[in-house]
């Protein structure tokens, strides 16, 4: 009789910030909007970098201090980054997983994020304050795609935990969680409006 099972799980964690805390999204949204119109330094950062619209991640590194809305949002992504690490089974021994960067992110129209991973962190995650309609979802990549060589490709009905690349369409107010080695990207914005999250990283200190 044929055994088969699945071994060294990849985990995506998908859920309400609400579950952890009440946060106000318009207070969010409005927050991350005077965040980009005031950081001068960021957008010259994006500019030079070719980076469409605009990201805090070079420029600024006290969100949670200049606004107490994102100091609400820490405690609530604590909680969520606590249950994801007890779901993952891992032994952080004497000591805890702790924010270390947390950065917005505002996509235009035609705007992408290319593929990438979150070096030196542990669990990465994003909470999403606009999603309009037509924006895009985040695409996750299999970590074994550079290992298998001369595999033949999947079935386009394969099952999910299967596929090469999966898309996730998150919702406002949903935050998703994964280890930082996992690759993602954010395919392009075919939304008229414009697509705004909430990026971070976990450490182990």
């Amino acid at each position: 009789m044929s055994n088969i099972k699945s071994l060294f799980v990849t985990r995506l964690y998908h859920a309400k910030l609400s579950e952890h805390g009440p946060l106000d999204p318009s207070e969010l949204d409005a927050a991350c909007l005077s965040i980009a119109e005031d950081d001068e330094a960021g957008q010259i950062w994006c500019e030079k970098n070719g980076y469409p619209g605009y990201t805090s991640y070079a420029s600024l590194a006290d969100l949670p201090w200049r606004f107490p809305i994102f100091a609400d949002l820490v405690k609530v992504l604590d909680a969520h980054v606590a249950k994801f690490a007890e779901d993952l089974q891992f032994d952080l021994g004497e000591k805890a997983l702790t924010l270390d960067s947390l950065w917005v992110n505002i996509l235009p129209e035609g705007g992408i994020h290319t593929s990438h991973i979150h070096p030196h962190s542990v669990i990465s995650g994003t909470t999403y304050v606009a999603m309009p309609e037509g924006a895009s979802a985040i695409k996750f990549e299999d970590p074994r795609s550079g290992l298998m060589m001369a595999a033949p490709t999947r079935l386009q009905d394969a099952r999910e935990e299967m596929r090469s690349f999966v898309y996730v369409a998150p919702e406002v107010g949903d935050v998703l969680l994964w280890e930082s080695w996992l690759r993602h990207e954010v395919p392009m914005n075919m939304s008229e409006e414009e697509r705004i999250s909430v990026s971070f990283n976990y450490g182990w200190s």
